[in-house]
């Protein structure tokens, strides 16, 4: 689907809540403690890592920071990462850290209050860290229009965002800028906010609202087919978490929606990733290499792999492992020369949507399969855990008849 212009009408709308977002996170914000919403609150904690790091991140950073998850992918040394809307520069100083001085970290912004704060520790920071030189850059710009900042097509390994995406006002734009400048096999690892229906325009076009980063929020179902429509053809959720919004004039005005805050995955696997998930025979195995992650990795909230243990995954699953930036940390084994049907996901039948997005962060509105279950209690049971994938040497036990219970 190719990209729609944007008229005169589209073109002042979208000046008008750029000018007003950046007035709220440059001059209405004077810290996190302004916020009026948890929108901009992180739920989770990060890996062990990501906490040593940003316990030595400069205060003057982190008491601006207005993310709203905790978008580090992990096993990233010597990758090229871009943060869109980086802010006062949090995430990128966390990621400067987790890539070595070999890798590097471009931050975007367009609020010169927040630049001039990530800017001015660039050098401290490097220094903190060993390195010789900053590896570090911060650039101001549009995430809309990259190409404007010098960013040119394929020049990245992992795009990260945090809470920033719902601030555009040409969301489509965004996510086909990202498409093109991630190189093949990379990745869109990030934080944003979602809604579980479409927003009345009294809300989208409230001023704290937007910059509470709500009314900007997609629905969830328009999100995932605005993906698929760029080509990040199987989008994959990590984590959810509803949003409490505890201020009454807001409450009024966002016409009973619900938020949540949601870290999803996108891979720029072009050609590879089918609308559904296929069976090809296809098995996984983690080598336990990515730091912080020896004893299991998770892809997302269906697939936690442990270190040795060989595991049935679908064509889609078997190429986000084999053939992106990930590869070098799994064994897959097979190709797709034989298809065997459709890959059986269990209970949920692997439908990513607004209720099973709602399900996962405890909104309830049905069940998913993407709900964690403990794997005593699926033991006890009888049964297998949905979120993990069921190695092959117990499937082979069953006689090989009996598919894992999971979501690829």
């Amino acid at each position: 689907m190719a990209p729609v212009a944007a008229g005169p009408s589209q073109l002042e709308d979208a000046a008008a809540v750029r000018e007003s977002v950046s007035k709220y996170y440059g001059d209405t914000l004077q810290g996190s403690s302004d916020l009026r919403t948890s929108a901009c609150c992180t739920a989770k904690p990060p890996a062990k890592e990501v906490v040593e790091l940003l316990r030595r991140v400069p205060e003057e950073i982190v008491s601006k920071y207005y993310g709203c998850g905790s978008p580090f992918p992990q096993g990233v040394e010597g990758k090229r990462i871009l943060d869109l809307g980086c802010g006062t520069g949090r995430d990128c100083y966390v990621c400067a850290g987790l890539v070595g001085p070999r890798g590097s970290v471009t931050g975007l912004d367009m609020t010169d209050a927040q630049l001039d704060v990530a800017r001015r520790h660039e050098a401290a920071w490097a220094a903190d860290l060993g390195y010789d030189k900053p590896n570090t850059r911060f650039l101001k710009g549009r995430i809309e229009y990259l190409e404007e900042a010098g960013l040119e097509a394929g020049s990245v390994d992992v795009v990260i965002s945090n809470c920033v995406i719902n601030l555009s006002p040409e969301k489509e734009r965004c996510l086909r800028e990202v498409y093109r400048v991630l190189a093949p096999g990379g990745e869109m690892f990030f934080s944003d906010v979602y809604s579980d229906r479409r927003l009345p325009e009294a809300a989208r076009r409230h001023e704290v609202a937007l910059g509470e980063c709500l009314g900007g929020a997609l629905y969830v179902n328009d999100f995932l087919s605005l993906c698929k429509q760029v080509g990040f053809s199987d989008p994959r959720v990590l984590a959810a978490e509803p949003i409490e919004v505890h201020d009454a004039e807001l409450e009024g005005v966002l016409g009973g929606a619900k938020f949540y805050s949601v870290t999803f995955r996108l891979f720029k696997l072009p050609g590879l990733l089918e609308p559904q998930c296929e069976e090809y025979g296809q098995t996984a195995t983690y080598k336990g290499t990515v730091p912080g992650s020896e004893d299991a990795y998770t892809l997302d909230c269906d697939h936690t792999f442990k270190a040795g243990a060989t595991a049935r995954v679908c064509g889609n699953t078997a190429a986000m492992l084999e053939d992106s930036w990930l590869a070098p940390h799994f064994t897959v084994m097979g190709d797709r020369s034989t298809h065997q049907g459709q890959f059986d996901c269990g209970p949920g039948n692997c439908v990513l949507s607004a209720l099973s997005v709602a399900s996962l962060a405890g909104g309830g509105g049905g069940g998913s399969c993407c709900a964690p279950k403990p794997a005593a209690a699926a033991a006890a049971k009888g049964g297998d855990s949905c979120c993990a994938p069921k190695p092959a040497a117990a499937a082979a036990a069953k006689g090989g008849a009996a598919a894992p219970r999971k979501c690829c």
